[in-house]
C-alpha cells in the first residue's frame, strides 16, 4: 500500500458497484462534478455480513463487465483500482491513500448492502471525506414508494400504481469529462480474482451468447427497440420468438441503467415507433424487477423464508434424483428440459419458461422452491438477490403477489401454445428434433413407428416422464389442502 498522500479536495473517489457503466451514473456524475479529478475504485467485497457471494455465472458476466468498464474509463486516462476485501476498510483505506476528499458512490437496495453503505459513509465522514450517495440501480428509492396507510405495497399491482404517480423524470445524465486524479494506488490483477473458469471451462456457450458491457448493453436496447418490441406485449411469451429484451443481465450489473432503458422505449412509443400496449407491457417488467427490489429491502431474508407463513407447514419432498434430472433437463418434458439446458448452455432462460420450470420443480416434484432459487443463484448471468427469491416464491405461492398454489402449470399445454412448431423444443433438445409437430411436446403418445422414424429410444436416448402430471397435480393439491387444514387448526 503507498503511502498516504496529501489531503486534496479536489480529487473525488467514485466506489462502483452494481452501476459499472458511464453514461447515467449519478454517482460518477457527482465525483466529476465541476472538472474533479478523479479516482475509480471496485471492490469485491466477499468479507461483509448478508452480502450473498454471486453464483459461478454472474462471477464470469461480472469478469467480463468489470473488463469492459476498465477500457471504457481508459479512454478518459483514468485507470480502474481494482481492490478485494470488506468494503467499510478499503474504500475509506482507498480514499485516504489517493487523497479525496470527497467520494460518491450509488447505494445498493437490499438491508444488508445498506448496512455496509451506512459503516463506509460513516468511516469515511470520520476521516474528514465529504460522502455523496445516489439512486443508480432503481427508479425509486426502496422505502419512497408507500400505500395510502404509509407501507409497502404486497401486491404488484398496487406498487406499480403507486410507483407511476410519483415517477421521477426520465433524464438521463450523458457521460461526464473526466479527469484521472493523479495517485500512486496499486491495483489487483483481474485474473487474480478467479472468477472465470478454466479446468474445465464451462463458459464456451456463456461466450457464444453473451457480450458484457455498456456499449453490448447499449447495443441489445437498440436492437429490441428496433426489432423486438413490436409485439412485445404477446410475442414475450413465444420462446421461439425474438420479442424479449434479453436486457436482464446487463441491468443486474448496471451496464445500462432502467432509467436509460426506459426512457428509450418511451421515447419509441411517442414517435409511433411501436404500440402502446407494447411499451406498457415493457414499463410493467421493467416494475417487477423493482417491486422485486423494494420486497427484498423490506424482507431482507427473502430467499431463507416463506412470505406467507402457512408454507412453513408445506410437506415438501426430498428427491436428489428428482432434482438432478431437473437440473440437467432429464425431466421427459420437453418445455421443461429445454429451458434448463438453456440456462445451463447460455446462463439464461426465457421469461415464460423460467415459470414453467419452476412450477415443474415445486408442484410436479415437490421439491423446496429454495432448491430452485439456488440453482438458478449459480447457474443465472441475471441472477440478483431480489429478483431470483422474488419469482420463486410467486410461482412457488408463498411469496407476495403470488401466483394461486393451485395454479400448475400443464408443461405439455404450455409447450404447445407457447411453442406450437416445437422450434424451441428442438433448438436444446436436439434429440426429438425429428419428431413431428403434434408429438413434439408429448413423445411418449408417438407410436413405434413414430419414434423410430424419428430416432428416438424413450428411456434411452430420450428419458420417459419422471411424474405423471396428472397424478403430480393431484398430489401437489392435496399437499397444499392439507397444508391449509393445519393451518386452520392451529388457528
Amino acid at each position: 500500500m503507498p503511502a498516504a498522500a496529501s489531503p486534496d479536495l479536489g480529487a473525488a473517489l467514485v466506489w462502483f458497484r452494481e452501476d459499472l457503466r458511464l453514461a447515467d451514473n449519478p454517482a460518477l456524475a457527482a465525483a466529476a462534478e465541476g472538472g474533479r479529478p478523479v479516482v475509480a475504485l471496485y471492490v469485491l467485497d466477499e468479507d461483509s455480513p448478508g452480502l450473498r457471494e454471486p453464483g459461478g455465472a454472474a462471477k464470469w458476466w461480472l469478469a467480463g463487465a468489470l473488463r469492459a468498464l476498465a477500457a471504457d474509463l481508459a479512454r478518459s486516462g483514468v485507470p480502474l483500482v481494482l481492490r478485494r476485501g470488506p468494503a467499510a476498510r478499503v474504500v475509506p483505506e482507498v480514499a485516504r491513500a489517493a487523497g479525496c476528499g470527497r467520494v460518491a458512490f450509488n447505494a445498493r437496495p437490499g438491508r444488508a448492502a445498506g448496512k455496509v453503505d451506512a459503516e463506509v459513509t460513516a468511516r469515511l465522514k470520520a476521516g474528514g471525506c465529504a460522502v455523496i450517495s445516489t439512486l443508480g440501480h432503481l427508479l425509486h428509492a426502496p422505502g419512497t414508494v408507500r400505500t395510502a396507510a404509509g407501507g409497502l405495497p404486497r401486491t404488484f399491482s398496487a406498487f406499480q400504481r403507486a410507483a407511476l404517480r410519483e415517477r421521477p423524470a426520465l433524464r438521463p445524465l450523458p457521460v461526464p469529462r473526466l479527469t484521472a486524479a493523479r495517485h500512486g494506488l496499486e491495483s489487483d490483477a483481474l485474473e487474480a480474482w478467479d472468477m472465470e473458469p478454466h479446468a474445465p471451462d464451462w463458459a464456451g456457450g456463456l461466450r457464444a451468447a453473451w457480450t458484457p458491457g455498456e456499449a453490448a448493453a447499449r447495443a441489445r436496447l437498440a436492437d429490441f427497440i428496433s426489432h423486438g418490441l413490436a409485439g412485445y406485449a404477446d410475442g414475450r411469451d413465444r420462446p421461439d420468438r425474438p420479442h424479449v429484451s434479453r436486457l436482464s443481465p446487463h441491468l443486474r450489473f448496471g451496464e445500462i441503467s432502467p432509467r436509460q432503458a426506459l426512457a428509450a422505449v418511451l421515447h419509441a412509443g411517442e414517435a409511433g415507433d411501436v404500440p402502446a400496449d407494447d411499451v406498457r407491457k415493457f414499463e410493467a417488467e421493467l416494475y417487477w424487477r423493482e417491486f422485486s427490489h423494494h420486497l427484498l429491502d423490506a424482507v431482507p431474508d427473502l430467499g431463507q423464508r416463506n412470505l406467507q407463513a402457512s408454507f412453513d407447514a408445506f410437506p415438501w419432498r426430498e428427491c436428489s434424483g428428482d432434482l438432478k434430472a431437473w437440473q440437467r433437463g432429464l425431466t421427459g418434458y420437453p418445455i421443461v428440459d429445454a429451458g434448463m439446458r438453456q440456462l445451463w448452455a447460455t446462463g439464461w432462460m426465457h421469461n415464460r419458461v423460467r415459470m414453467v420450470v419452476a412450477s415443474f420443480l415445486a408442484k410436479h416434484l415437490l421439491l423446496h422452491w429454495q432448491e430452485g432459487e439456488r440453482w438458478f443463484w449459480d447457474t443465472l448471468v441475471d441472477a440478483d438477490p431480489a429478483s431470483n427469491a422474488a419469482s420463486w416464491q410467486w410461482v412457488a405461492g408463498s411469496g407476495a403477489d403470488a401466483a394461486p398454489y393451485f395454479r400448475i402449470f400443464n408443461p405439455v399445454l404450455q409447450g404447445e401454445k407457447f411453442d406450437p412448431d416445437g422450434t424451441y423444443v428442438r433448438t436444446y433438445v436436439p434429440e426429438l428434433a425429428r419428431l413431428p409437430r403434434g408429438l413434439i411436446h408429448k413423445p411418449w403418445e408417438a407410436g413405434g413407428l413414430e419414434l423410430a422414424q424419428a430416432g428416438v429410444r424413450l428411456g434411452i436416448t430420450y428419458p420417459r416422464p419422471v411424474v405423471d402430471h396428472a397424478a403430480a397435480r393431484d398430489r401437489a393439491l392435496r399437499a397444499f389442502e392439507h397444508t391449509r387444514k393445519d393451518m386452520r387448526s392451529a388457528g
